[in-house]
């Protein structure tokens, strides 16, 4: 907006002034707007419309908080039309006091952005006060011998209007002595002198009252009147006369009370006493009177009470000297009240904004201020400045107008809070200063995101825990503050399944404690990873990802299971059989055994529990190998049966137990006459029946399970004829081997393989030393295990004649050096029962133990008879290739050695016997003891 300043008067005795144009206006430096109004307006008078003023529409006025401030508030805005309306009772005479030129001035401000604007309000006077007289009543002494001419000066009127509404004119009752004349005082006002026109004669009229009355220029006008008394007197007809008619001073006002300022003094040319002065104080202002004194007979003026340019800078007093003929003349004095720097600064918030956006640029509104020194000159100029420390600066806005601004960027993790003084000191000298101390908030924001007490995390958790229970703590720390600060935790990802993570672990939100869901088994599970997350409730929100790696610990709860010897396939026992000739030291066969756990709790020890010749043979105290101690004697039974205990070394150890029958023989055909031959006789004709009765219920059972097994193959022959031939061939057991059903117990998956080779040519089994036929899918794993009992069961004349067919059994089956099991391929096992060092110590031995099961597997042993067999069976002819032994060999290592087992079998024997003492036999009912 620009253009100048003008104003426009309202219509009427009571008259407002507008503005037409204002003057250039910027957004924080411009002249101030001007309104003019009459005194005395009423209550919610309408000084201007101040919005449209300042070039602000209807909806900024309440969406910017359009107001205004002052020392003393005379006026308010309207939140609706943006008008400025008087507030409060608007008195020119109290407000400017003797000032002829009355203007207030006001501040409007402005939100959103902050700014000032300057408001000056022109009060005019009106005529609401008549002059007044002091004094009611004046009385005069009149001597009868004054001249014509002779003027006595009368007390003036006050009227506190000014200009034309002030005091205009005196006017004195119609009278033939006294006429009345206006004089001017050296400071523009009038006073009324009385002259007289008619010489007094007391005789005639001893007294005279007239009516003084004093009249305004007002319309209409107003007037006071004074009664005036006088009294003739006797003549004195000289008054007395002051040195000069006016006296001025200057007085700094840092004098003390009691110093002497002025002293006035009068003649008179009478004598006598009529020459006799007395002084005094003649219309002086009660404020002067209190603080000047007037000695009456010297005419000394002394000070009462400390002068304050600030309140006063001028008085000025009227003085009378009077003679005894009541005679008088007046001088007026005039003091100047020189000024000090006696007041320091004042800082006056107009404005602030406490609260402030930590993100908040530089350059932003805080606060509003302005200062006042009291003082004049250059003790009243002032300079502001800030603490040290501070991101604020100050920008000097107009007319002792200050902002307070931000400098820099703001942290409030770093200082939540200022402490801003703000000093101001004037240029006196000295130079005087105060300051005023805000306190500023930094109000938060999401600029921080949570942070891990640790960048990874570690847990060791013992399997077979309690479900529910607390694992581990995650714990993350966001400086921010309120909802900014306020952190939960969850669950993101784990190398777990995600459908099934949840039934593993589970995370509080709030505390971050992560719990077990379920109790973890550490066969199955070792370790896991899970990435938590921890995010605060800002908006937008932030987050922070941590790793925890849970390693599972072992405990024994795993009892060792024997692989070797084991049952056969009816649940009878097997025997291994041992050359009559065997020497000291022969390799008699092998307990093997593992055990799921690992560490120490897999560390597996064999004992001797219970022994048909008790020094007959020795077991490996960590091998399991069962050796000779002497030579078989001429007394010692042919049948030899032990009873191994194998413990693992968990605290409290777990054990199995293995049984061991060895019969000492040269050949198989020694061995199958003692269980074909000679059949258990019935004791009783209670046994028979019980028999016959068993026979009859089997012979039904089998008749029903075959009626179904054709159907079931009838049906399935229907859907898959491919399938079928396979199930029909493996019922025939002329071609394809057949294996027994997979053991998966516990937490590591077990598997053997038996693989049967059939001659297409000939239906009856026959032995192989190399399982080169068997073939390589696992389906015949899943067999039935009734399936595999039938085939594996033939009558005793299948065994003859099975046995005529086979080549003589080798004698020498023992392993060789490089195939022995024990701790090591190529050396002897360690019974000292030193344990590893380490759990790892412990998993890798564990793997030799498996080693030698392999070796089995693979035809490169030649423990218990033919190759493959491990000395299973030599009856049915079923060859145990071990294809399919669990495989421990993760979690084990051979001790004192950096090797790492592989799953490659040992060196094949360059030849492979074809039958051998070591070939496994079913203990017959009837064992010869």
């Amino acid at each position: 907006m620009g253009g100048s300043c003008a104003q426009r008067r309202r219509a009427g005795p009571r008259q407002v002034l507008f503005p037409l144009l204002l003057p250039l206006f910027y957004p924080t430096l411009c002249e101030p707007i001007r309104y003019s109004i009459p005194e005395e307006l009423a209550k919610g008078s309408v000084v201007g419309n101040l919005a449209k003023d300042l070039g602000l529409s209807v909806l900024d006025v309440s969406a910017r908080e359009l107001r205004v401030s002052a020392e003393k508030l005379h006026f308010s805005v309207d939140a609706q039309s943006g008008d400025l309306l008087v507030k409060d009772r608007i008195d020119r005479e109290q407000i400017c006091k003797e000032r002829r030129r009355c203007e207030l001035q006001l501040e409007a401000v402005v939100e959103n952005p902050l700014n000032i604007f300057h408001i000056i309000v022109v009060i005019e006077d009106v005529n609401d006060h008549a002059p007044q007289f002091q004094k009611d009543e004046i009385n005069l002494e009149i001597s009868e011998s004054v001249s014509l001419g002779m003027g006595t000066i009368l007390e003036s009127a006050e009227d506190p209007d000014i200009s034309m509404n002030s005091l205009s004119k005196y006017q004195l009752s119609p009278n033939e002595y006294f006429s009345l004349v206006e004089k001017d005082n050296p400071d523009g006002g009038k006073y009324p002198e009385l002259v007289l026109q008619k010489t007094l004669d007391r005789e005639t009229q001893s007294a005279h009252h007239l009516v003084l009355t004093a009249l305004d220029g007002g319309d209409p006008p107003r007037s006071g009147t004074a009664q005036i008394r006088i009294l003739v007197i006797d003549a004195n007809d000289n008054p007395p006369v002051f040195s000069q008619d006016v006296y001025r001073v200057s007085l700094r006002e840092d004098v003390p009370p009691g110093t002497s300022i002025l002293r006035v003094k009068a003649t008179d040319q009478d004598e006598g006493i009529n020459s006799e002065i007395t002084y005094s104080f003649f219309g002086v202002a009660d404020k002067a009177q209190h603080v000047f004194s007037l000695d009456y007979t010297t005419g000394n003026i002394l000070t009462q009470q400390p002068l304050d340019f600030e309140e006063v800078e001028r008085y000025t007093m009227n003085i009378e000297a009077k003679d005894r003929g009541s005679l008088s003349t007046r001088c007026k004095v005039i003091v100047e009240v020189v000024d000090e720097n006696d007041n320091s600064p004042e800082i006056i918030i107009t404005s602030l904004s406490d609260q402030i956006m930590e993100d908040s640029p530089p350059g932003v509104v805080v606060a509003l201020f302005k200062t006042r020194d009291r003082d004049s000159g250059e003790n009243g100029e002032v300079r502001c400045s800030l603490s040290r420390g501070v991101p604020f600066k100050i920008h000097s806005s107009s007319n002792n107008y200050y902002k307070l601004v931000t400098d820099e960027a703001l942290d409030r993790e770093q200082t939540p809070e200022y402490n801003v003084t703000i000093a101001a000191t004037d240029r006196g000298k000295p130079p005087l200063s105060s300051s005023k101390t805000i306190t500023l908030h930094i109000t938060d924001v999401n600029d921080n995101a949570p942070v891990f007490g640790q960048s990874a995390y570690l847990v060791h958790v013992p399997e077979n825990n309690q479900p529910g229970a607390s694992i581990a703590q995650v714990s993350a720390s966001d400086p921010d503050f309120g909802p900014n600060g306020r952190v939960s935790y969850s669950l993101i990802a784990s190398d777990l399944e995600s459908r099934t993570l949840s039934s593993y672990v589970s995370v509080s939100a709030q505390s971050g404690v992560v719990f077990a869901q379920r109790a973890f088994d550490h066969e199955q599970l070792r370790t896991f990873e899970l990435t938590l997350q921890a995010r605060d409730q800002g908006s937008p929100a932030l987050s922070a990802n941590v790793s925890l790696r849970v390693l599972v610990g072992d405990r024994n709860d795993n009892a060792p299971r024997v692989l070797y010897p084991a049952l056969g396939p009816d649940g009878s026992a097997l025997f291994d059989t041992v050359p009559r000739a065997a020497q000291p030291g022969y390799l008699v066969t092998k307990v093997v055994a593992v055990d799921a756990d690992s560490g120490h709790n897999a560390w597996l020890s064999y004992h001797v529990v219970q022994a048909s010749e008790p020094g007959l043979f020795s077991l490996g105290l960590r091998t399991g190998e069962v050796r000779m101690v002497r030579a078989l004697g001429d007394k010692d039974l042919v049948r030899q049966r032990l009873l191994v205990a194998v413990r693992d070394g968990g605290q409290p150890p777990l054990s199995a137990t293995a049984t061991l029958h060895l019969v000492f023989a040269d050949s198989l055909q020694e061995v199958l006459p003692d269980f074909s031959d000679h059949p258990t006789p019935s004791d009783s004709q209670a046994e028979m029946q019980f028999y016959l009765v068993v026979a009859l219920a089997l012979i039904s059972v089998l008749f029903l399970l075959a009626v179904i097994l054709a159907i079931a193959l009838r049906l399935r022959q229907s859907f898959s004829p491919t399938a079928g031939d396979c199930f029909e061939s493996v019922l025939c057991s002329k071609s394809g081997p057949v294996g027994p059903p997979n053991y998966s117990e516990g937490t590591l998956p077990y598997a053997y393989n038996f693989c049967v080779p059939g001659d297409q040519m000939n239906p009856e089994f026959n032995f192989f030393a190399s399982v080169d036929h068997c073939p390589a899918t696992q389906d015949n794993l899943n067999k039935d295990s009734m399936l595999l009992a039938s085939i594996l069961t033939p009558s005793v004349e299948a065994d003859k004649k099975i046995l005529k067919q086979q080549a003589p059994p080798n004698t020498d089956w023992r392993f060789s050096q490089a195939q022995r099991p024990g701790t090591s391929g190529s050396q002897n096992g360690d019974d000292t029962g030193t344990w590893p060092n380490n759990q790892f110590d412990t998993e890798m031995l564990q793997a030799m133990i498996l080693a030698s099961a392999s070796e089995a597997a693979d035809g490169s042993s030649t423990l218990g008879g033919g190759a493959g067999t491990m000395g299973l069976s030599a009856r049915y002819g079923p060859q145990f290739t071990l294809q399919h032994v669990p495989d421990y060999r993760q979690n084990v290592y051979i001790p004192g050695s950096n090797a790492t087992l592989t799953n490659a079998a040992g060196k094949r024997d360059g030849k492979a016997p074809a039958g051998g003492n070591g070939n496994k036999k079913k203990s017959g009912k009837k064992e010869k003891k």
